[in-house]
């Protein structure tokens, strides 16, 4: 066992009696060393009862004849984070996730590791650094938010948290009152959880079931429900499973299990932040994978689920409609069904064992939403390495559009824009120095985007940045594009006035100047200077890499 290294021999007397101090015996020390990786924090909803699930999965590993050792990592609440300079940091925390885990894992010698994420970040973080360390490995989330319930005129709707970020945009424009928003804003989010859409927390927290690395249920199960601490100590007598078969990351997140999580993807109409981080847990596996792929899946996948932001259902609705397995069940077909699991089945097996989908909140394959998935790979001479749009949440009218370019060097300047009124119909703002380098962070978009959507505009007004979107954004919203303007990208070069053309259907992204007068405006536009020169961010913004490689750092 790796833990040998601080327990074994003559010369591990000091660490031993450093383990004696934690309460630990000579029967201890026979037994496999567990770290639990909780990202339990009081300032963030979706993280704040991970104590609860930490206890579940020590009592599995110890169950199991194990020893389980918490520690934590941090986590960013995107919601608290959006719209001020938090946002610049929540992005880059994935980095230091990956990292912190890296450095307790190795420093103390675990055997293998229970992974405790929840929220959009943290999920990707531990994934990439269960690839990175490549020793046994499991994940179960903290699960996600129940919907709020919103009374008004003796009717009850489901809201959720993008529904109070869409209501800004109605006050602004004079169609609700700041009652009726403050109202809202103490209902939509009703407790413990991952925000109730399929936004970025649950679209991660879904595909780790399909990327193997969690047990059915992870992506779904409602916080508050008592099968998620069910799960959770399933996951911890799991792990020793995996110990005893030596079982590894590297094992599971393979080209199948990336190709199997965009399916699941584009199936569900998941957060368009999922290409930025699964192309990051990619390139930590060492596992080979294109932008161009995704759009190959997109085109032949269906579109199966209408969640929020794209529909009106909730991830509890998911849930009890089956789940994820539901899902993957109709999903087999195109799915790479010999991909290994956490749970010692295959992905197709899975498959097999879960219940028929119910041909509401799961469509049949055979009637689908669209016979191609919710995500599109959008290039041109405005995106030549790409840009991401969740074509799911487009509406038919906004598919393919051409219109005058509006141009904000940060997400301030066009929420000002927006708010003051000064956008019109037909516009395609575009919002750049937003990327990896250029924001620094890659901030998310949700303000913007929702109050268009909230002004009735996500209809007739297109938004492309170099920053990212939240998994609550609907619209057409592209994002990621690539090279950003900070890397002197084409997008450094718009001006007020240019003819962008969208083609959604043909994965079309671009403008109506030649190449040569591209390169032309760029021979003019100044050298970017990073607007933060000390700190995390001076670090973050002279290291990190596009967002066509998932804004990982540099080798």
């Amino acid at each position: 066992m790796k833990s040998e290294d601080v327990k074994s021999g003559i010369e591990r007397a000091p660490h031993r009696s450093l383990l004696r101090a934690l309460g630990l015996n000579t029967e201890s020390f026979q037994k496999p060393f567990i770290g639990i990786v909780n990202s339990f924090t009081e300032v963030v909803p979706g993280h704040i009862h991970l104590r609860q699930i930490s206890e579940a999965v020590k009592e599995g590993i110890n169950a199991a004849g194990g020893v389980g050792f918490e520690f934590n990592t941090i986590a960013v609440c995107d919601g608290i984070a959006m719209n001020h300079a938090g946002m610049k940091y929540s992005l880059p925390s994935r980095e230091i996730i990956a990292n912190t885990v890296e450095i307790m894992a190795m420093a103390h010698a675990f055997d293998g590791l229970v992974f405790i994420p929840n929220c959009d970040k943290v999920v990707p973080g531990m994934l990439m650094a269960a690839c990175r360390l490549n020793i046994p490995s499991i994940f179960v989330s903290g699960g996600p938010m129940l919907a709020g319930r919103l009374r008004k005129n003796d009717q009850v709707s489901c809201v959720d948290l993008n529904s109070v970020f869409e209501a800004v945009g109605q006050v602004a424009k004079g169609q609700m009152t700041e009652e009726e928003l403050l109202e809202l804003e103490k209902v939509a989010c009703p407790g413990c959880g991952s925000c109730a859409g399929m936004f970025t927390a649950n679209t991660m927290n879904c595909l780790t079931e399909a990327l193997g690395m969690a047990l059915s249920g992870n992506g779904t199960i409602p916080a508050v429900d008592s099968r998620r601490t069910q799960l959770a100590k399933k996951a911890g007598q799991q792990i020793m499973h995996l110990i005893k078969d030596n079982t590894r990351p590297k094992d599971i997140i393979t080209p199948d299990a990336i190709y199997n999580a965009f399916s699941l993807d584009v199936a569900l109409g998941g957060s368009t932040n999922s290409v930025l981080h699964v192309m990051a847990v990619a390139h930590e596996a060492g596992a080979d994978f294109s932008l161009e792929q995704i759009n190959r899946i997109s085109d032949c996948t269906p579109n199966l689920c209408k969640l929020r932001p794209s529909g009106p259902y909730h991830i509890e609705n998911l849930d009890q409609a089956g789940g994820i397995g539901s899902v993957l069940k109709e999903l087999k077909p195109w799915l790479k069904n010999d991909a290994q699991t956490v749970s010692g089945k295959t992905i197709g097996q899975l498959a097999d064992d879960a219940p028929k989908a119910d041909n509401k909140v799961i469509r049949f394959a055979s009637n689908p939403y669209s016979p191609k998935g919710g995500l599109a790979i959008l290039f041109g001479n405005l995106a030549p390495n790409g840009s991401v749009v969740k074509r799911s949440a487009v509406a038919p009218e906004m598919m393919v559009h051409r219109g005058p370019a509006r141009i904000f060097d940060s997400e301030e300047l066009a929420t000002k824009a927006i708010m003051g009124g000064k956008i019109n119909p037909g516009d395609v703002l575009v919002i750049r120095y937003e990327g990896p380098k250029g924001g620094p962070g890659m901030r998310e978009m949700l303000t913007p985007t929702s109050l268009l959507a909230g002004m009735g505009l996500d209809k007739e007004v297109a938004l492309i940045t170099d920053g990212r979107f939240s998994g609550a954004t609907r619209g057409a919203a592209m994002g990621h594009v690539s090279p950003e303007a900070a890397a002197h990208g084409p997008i450094a070069a718009l001006q007020d006035g240019d003819m962008i053309n969208i083609d959604i259907h043909n994965y079309k992204l671009s403008v109506e100047l030649s190449d040569e007068q591209i390169q032309k405006r760029l021979a003019n536009v100044p050298v970017f200077e990073p607007k933060i020169k000390n700190g995390y961010l001076k670090y973050y913004t002279e290291n990190v890499t596009s967002a066509s490689t998932g804004a990982v750092f540099k080798d």
